[in-house]
This record gives structure tokens, sequence and C-alpha cells, in this order.
């Protein structure tokens, strides 16, 4: 199930509309930034393989200056 995230509804008694949604959107926030996360180093291991496949250096943030490295 590469690309496709699946949601699953959370099943609550006993609570207040407005206690559930802000539990709910904390907690969404904690998994975007745990997705997001796996999203960049997705990403980066895609460029530095396209990098390596066609020669071309990568250029990323060391010591507050951009360098270009060899993947």
């Amino acid at each position: 199930m590469r690309g496709r995230y699946v949601i699953i509804p959370a099943i609550v008694q006993n609570c207040s509309k407005k206690s559930v949604k802000k539990k709910n959107r904390k907690q969404r926030n904690k998994d975007f930034a745990i997705l997001i996360g796996r999203a960049l180093r997705r990403a980066g291991q895609v460029a530095r393989k396209t990098a390596r496949a066609h020669g071309t250096p990568i250029y990323v943030w060391r010591d507050g200056k951009v360098v270009a490295d060899k993947p």
C-alpha cells in the first residue's frame, strides 16, 4: 500500500465534542509529524539514488553553508 493511508475513526464514549476535537487534533498533529518525517527521509533516499545514477552532486546544508557532496 505505497502512497495510501487508511484513516480509522476512533470510537469515543462519554466525551464532549470539544474535548474530543482537541484530543483528536493533538493526536492528528503527532501522526502527521511522523508521516512527514518518513516522507522527507524517503525523498532524500530517492534524491541520492537519482544523483548516484546520473553522477551529479547532491547539495546539503552543513555547518551553515550549502555544500556539494557525492552521493
